[in-house]
């Protein structure tokens, strides 16, 4: 059989179709869903967690997150100068929306909180902390690995 430019142009337009169906195929098997459900409403609130953060930064001492492997826990030590502390530390799984969960900020006389990760499954999550104390909101984030 000799190849000519009508077969060169067939085998083109059947390789071009099929890369078509390859790429539709392909692109269905992805999950589209949104990083966030309300996400017009976190941009309008872009200020006051800029503000948070800043206000994080402007701290002498700043909150210290680290990772106890043998006790299976996560310890948080926000400044001591502060006083009380409330809020809320979000941990979020980029690759699992159905993963992340809160924690309501309950620190002992020290200003430590110790939450476990026994449970939580291995891999990158991003610790989200949004606090308050003396009247001044702040946020901390910060990724860790399991």
């Amino acid at each position: 059989m000799k190849f000519t430019w009508g077969t060169g142009i067939a085998l083109f337009y059947v390789l071009f179709v099929a890369a078509l169906v390859f790429a539709l195929v392909q692109s269905r098997k992805v999950d589209h869903s949104l990083v966030m459900e309300d996400y017009y409403q976190a941009d309008i609130e872009y200020q006051s967690h800029y503000d948070k953060l800043a206000n994080a930064k402007a701290l002498p001492i700043n909150l210290v997150i680290s990772q106890e492997l043998e006790k299976q826990v996560l310890n948080f030590q926000f400044p001591s100068d502060l006083g009380a502390i409330e809020g809320n530390i979000l941990f979020y799984r980029p690759s699992d929306k159905d993963l992340d969960f809160q924690v309501a900020i309950r620190t002992d006389q020290a200003n430590r909180l110790e939450v476990p990760t026994n449970g939580l499954t291995p891999g990158l999550w991003k610790v989200k902390v949004d606090w308050k104390a003396q009247g001044r909101s702040f946020y901390t984030e910060e990724v860790i690995t399991l």
